[in-house]
């Protein structure tokens, strides 16, 4: 059984980052990928499809008002960077909600529920499990399928930051800041959000307010880590598991 799906994403970048995850499941059809929700209205006239990714803030109508316009709706899978539309997302029935930056497990958790939602005991019973089992579980295909970048909104635009360039991460209240090799990009999301899309081998949490690249850390003190000339605390609360994320890669003792 295929499920067949269609993309509606105005930024480039989201929409190539959505048709990659797509291919990547086989028993994923896309039938059409777009930028401009007009042009998603006049494909749904005509053709039907399982499930529908669809950003949320696109130009001329938004997400949340295509959906309201479709007579005949197929599974909807929100996408945005903003997490106030959750609500009302799920007040029109949609069936997932994926906060941006999307990461390939979250997008195949998604999928998993579209299936299920449709009723497929094939997928359900045994497509599904094997295929995230294996690209999720398995140690090779984790390494194939991990992406060694992440997207997040800058403004008005995603910006691609590699995972290999982030030196350190700093939160406050709604907004965190990624240190990199060479820049720095301020971000409307919370820590714990961009923590969740964080590989845990290689980021650790310290502080409320700092995630740290283990690859960056120069030095490790009692109470704080050195990565170039930026001291970091180390706080109560993470101390431990940071005793232990550092222990099991043998970077030496607190």
């Amino acid at each position: 059984m295929n499920i067949t799906c269609m993309i509606v994403e105005d930024e480039p970048l989201a929409r190539n980052l959505l048709t990659e995850y797509v291919k990547k499941v086989p028993y994923l059809n896309l039938l059409k990928a777009c930028s401009n929700p007009l042009d998603a209205i006049e494909f749904l006239r005509e053709n039907t499809v399982d499930v529908l990714f669809l950003d949320v803030q696109m130009p001329e109508i938004t997400g949340i008002t295509l959906l309201k316009i479709l007579q005949k709706k197929p599974l909807v899978i929100l996408t945005t960077a903003y997490s106030e539309y959750a609500l009302e997302g799920y007040e029109l029935d949609v069936m997932d909600y994926l906060l941006k930056p999307i990461t390939f497990e979250r997008f195949l958790k998604a999928v998993e529920k579209a299936s299920q939602r449709l009723g497929g005991n094939e997928h359900t019973n045994t497509q599904i499990p094997t295929t995230v089992e294996r690209i999720i579980h398995e140690k090779v295909p984790i390494m194939d399928h991990s992406p060694a970048y992440i997207f997040v909104k800058d403004g008005t635009k995603l910006v691609k930051i590699r995972l290999n360039e982030i030196l350190y991460v700093e939160g406050l209240k709604d907004y965190v800041t990624i240190f990199t090799k060479t820049q720095k990009v301020v971000t409307l999301q919370r820590l714990k959000t961009l923590e969740e899309q964080l590989p845990e081998q290689k980021f650790i949490r310290i502080h409320n307010s700092y995630i740290v690249s283990l690859d960056a850390i120069d030095a490790i003190h009692k109470e704080k880590v050195l990565i170039g000339q930026t001291y970091l605390p180390i706080s109560d609360t993470y101390r431990r598991a940071f005793k232990e994320f550092i222990d099991k890669n043998q970077l030496g003792e607190m």
